[in-house]
């Protein structure tokens, strides 16, 4: 929990917004010019869409 509330503004707003959605969709998050995924959205996506996978203080995207 303690994570939880270190969590960034645009971090809790993509949690807010996955949490509304079905569980097997994913969430592309648009970042000025960019889409990113996060989390297990990044993961799963990497696989489905043959992207690189990377991470940023630990956070898959």
């Amino acid at each position: 929990m303690a994570a939880e509330a270190q969590q960034t503004p645009m971090m809790a707003q993509y949690r807010r917004i996955k949490g509304e959605l079905p569980r097997d969709a994913l969430l592309l998050f648009r970042l000025g010019d960019f889409y990113e995924m996060f989390f297990e959205d990044a993961q799963a996506g990497a696989q489905i869409l043959n992207l690189a996978l990377t991470a940023r203080n630990g956070v898959p995207m």
